[in-house]
């Protein structure tokens, strides 16, 4: 949202701040901090007009010209730090952290943490809440810190505001300047978004001011930073307290302050690589991690709970070394635990969490506290999946894996958050060993429990259940189905009763061949569907998941999905001439009961169009009434057409090599007519095998 110019912050607002600070006038200070933040609660990008505007100009001025050297599409090509609105709410944020360093209490202390909040969602802002000094600062409030604040390196006898008011001044002197030259636009020079130092030697304001905020800013120089991540925007938080602009009355001032100081944290990791690295450098994970053991030892759950672990997401997301720091340190015990807190988990067994059906469902804070905890769990155990774990490592996921199973069956008091959390859940599970998952299924039946010979499968049918939801939505298709439809697949490698119970329910045995298989609203119309996605991940996710129930035999995948559709998964694994999947090469062990045909398939089998995968019309022969001479030329024709093609590389003929693998033709020339007459007679044998 832009900000319009009548309600910009002015030199004066931010001197009449100092004021109200030199003078300890805390009333008038919350006054115009109240007005501040009422002007900009809903302001979340600054100055959208100017750089529209300029946007305008630009291509103005190449429809004149009809030539132009670079006018770029990207937002972050347009440098702002010249901008005097910039320049101000610096200013600001630099003088609102000088005073948190006094340790004001009460409303004007919240006051004051509500203007830092709504500045650090501006880029262009970070310098000086990206420092050591300022870090530290909101750390000790937030009470994830205790280490010592650096000192300001300025005289004892001199205002430390001094600098900014000078800084101000000639913000005056440059608007004067610029309104008597008419507002000529001086040269734009662009620089990185994220940062700190926004001053450059050509800036308008003059070498003066840019060493005053470089200094009084920074502190020490900024260097590269070694790991440069960044979070692709996220839908808004719908706790709602982000665009507030009126005070409320708080319970519990001081947990209060320490969730608007998380909130305060969150923007400034989210939009400064910088702070990226120095919130590492400062073990502020540490005091995070701390935090949470304090709270949840402790009967109550804190407001400020859900923006600690979000806060906790941010760093292991975008610094590598704080997964694994996280993850050493008993990260995911720890969040084991937060689940559990989160969801009232009641153990029965070992690994048997209590269902009860007559409990309220879940409220939507903690169903939101258990997804903040889910997906930092996701960022430090990823890469468990592919690794066999340790004896304590095996019962400790184990134990998560029971949980897990928890959060699929139980409901929240929104349909959204329980959506939100099942996804979630089989994100996480995608990422634990395989050889850990067996929690899933090994509790005993119920009365109205789903099963397959014996064994409990109402975990996997909330999971089906969940997945055909994600694909009559239709909404972040891959972000939601790629996660569980992977977990499917290797559960059902893995474990012969699930393989059997999904195929059971996504591959009935085939009564009907009338339409195509893609064709129609169940779910193996739906996965044959995104078998020709244009996502090449969705795609091979939904054609394994099939390939696998079909105990990966080519002819029973292409029976159920049609040649067409299969022809992208078999090209892949070498299976375009039919032959069989070497599935112990994946590690799945599968049964050697046969695909038996149902009475009504097998009258209509030898019309399957193996191609479309459905009954087709007989169509008319195209030669029928012509002559043997006809014939041949007919033929003749067609392959010179086809040569023609060929030599002008319209199309390129295929063949299959000894892998079963599609390459050109020219590659199997190469081959002595004996060995392919041999090939052709090995691969008739295994199929009539």
């Amino acid at each position: 949202m832009a900000h319009s110019g009548e309600d910009t912050l002015t030199a004066m607002n931010v001197e009449r701040i100092i004021e109200c600070i030199r003078e300890g006038d805390q009333k008038g200070l919350e006054a115009e901090l109240l007005q501040f933040n009422r002007e900009y609660a809903q302001c979340f990008f600054y100055d959208l007009e100017e750089r529209e505007r300029r946007k305008r100009e630009e291509l103005e001025e190449f429809r004149k010209n009809k030539v132009r050297d670079y006018v770029s599409d990207s937002d972050s090509d347009y440098d702002e730090s010249c901008n005097p609105d910039v320049i101000l709410r610096q200013a600001l944020a630099t003088v609102l952290i000088r005073f948190l360093q006094t340790e004001p209490q009460g409303r004007v202390l919240k006051v004051c943490l509500r203007s830092l909040r709504i500045l650090s969602r501006d880029k262009k802002v970070m310098g000086p809440l990206v420092t050591d000094r300022a870090l530290l600062t909101l750390a000790h409030l937030g009470g994830i810190s205790n280490a010592p604040i650096p000192i300001e390196d300025t005289d004892n006898d001199v205002d430390p505001y001094n600098d900014i008011i000078v800084a101000i001044s000639e913000i005056k002197l440059g608007q004067a300047d610029e309104d008597d030259h008419g507002g000529e636009e001086d040269e734009v020079v662009t620089s990185d978004v994220n940062d700190p130092v926004v001053w450059g030697p050509n800036d308008w304001c003059g070498d003066r001011k840019a060493s005053t905020f470089s200094s009084m800013s920074l502190g020490p120089s900024r260097r590269r930073s070694s790991v440069f991540k960044a979070l692709t925007p996220g839908k808004r938080d719908s706790r709602g307290s982000l665009g507030e602009g009126e005070e409320e009355e708080e319970k519990d001032d001081e947990e209060e302050t320490r969730k608007e100081v998380m909130k305060i944290l969150c923007n400034i990791v989210y939009n400064s690589a910088w702070a990226q690295e120095r919130a590492s450098e400062l073990s502020i994970l540490c005091g995070l991690t701390e935090k949470l053991n304090k709270e949840f030892q402790s009967a109550s759950s804190p407001c400020g709970q859900f923006y600690t672990l979000r806060f906790m997401f941010l760093l292991t997301a975008l610094r590598p070394e704080l997964r694994t720091q996280l993850k050493q340190e008993g990260g995911v015990s720890l969040l084991t635990t937060v689940l559990e807190k989160c969801l009232s988990v009641q153990w029965k067994e070992q690994f048997e969490v209590v269902l009860d059906p007559a409990a309220p469902p879940i409220s939507v804070d903690n169903s939101q506290q258990a997804q903040e905890a889910l997906k930092i769990l996701f960022n430090i155990t990823h890469s468990t999946h592919t690794q066999e774990p340790e004896e304590e490592d095996a019962s400790l996921y184990r134990h998560l894996a029971a949980v897990l199973r928890h959060c699929l069956m139980v409901s929240s008091e929104e349909e959204e958050a329980t959506d939100e959390l099942k996804g979630h859940a089989a994100n996480m599970l995608s990422a634990l060993p395989l050889s850990c998952l067996d929690v899933l299924v090994s509790v005993p039946l119920g009365p109205d429990s789903h099963q397959m010979n014996g064994v409990n499968m109402d975990c996997v049918h909330d999971l089906l259940m969940y997945m055909e939801r994600k694909l009559e939505q239709g909404e972040k298709v891959k972000e939601r189905l790629t996660p569980v439809l992977n977990l499917l697949t290797e559960c059902s490698r893995g474990h012969r009763e699930t393989r059997r119970y999904l195929r059971q329910q996504i591959l009935p045995p085939l009564k009907d061949a009338s339409t195509k298989p893609e064709k129609g609203n169940t779910l193996r119309n739906r996965l044959v569907r995104l078998m020709t996605h244009l996502d090449t991940e969705l795609k091979h996710c939904a054609a394994d998941l099939l390939f696998v129930l079909c105990k990966e035999n080519v002819g029973r995948f292409v029976k159920y999905t049609g040649y067409g559709n299969a022809a992208g998964l078999l090209a892949t694994r070498g299976l375009m001439g039919g032959q069989r999947s070497q599935a112990s090469s994946s590690g799945a062990q599968y049964s050697s009961d046969s695909d038996s045909d149902t009475e009504e398939y097998r009258q209509i089998k030898d019309k399957v169009n193996p191609v479309t995968g459905q009954v087709e019309e007989e169509q008319p022969d195209p030669m029928e009434g012509m002559t043997e001479e006809e014939k041949e030329e007919e033929a003749h024709r067609l392959i010179s057409l086809f040569n023609k093609l060929s030599k002008d590389n319209m199309i390129q003929p295929m063949g299959l090599n000894q892998e079963g693998q599609l390459v050109p033709m020219s590659e199997l020339k190469d081959l002595p007519m004996e060995e392919r007459e041999s090939e052709e007679e090995h691969d008739d044998l295994e199929n009539v095998e």
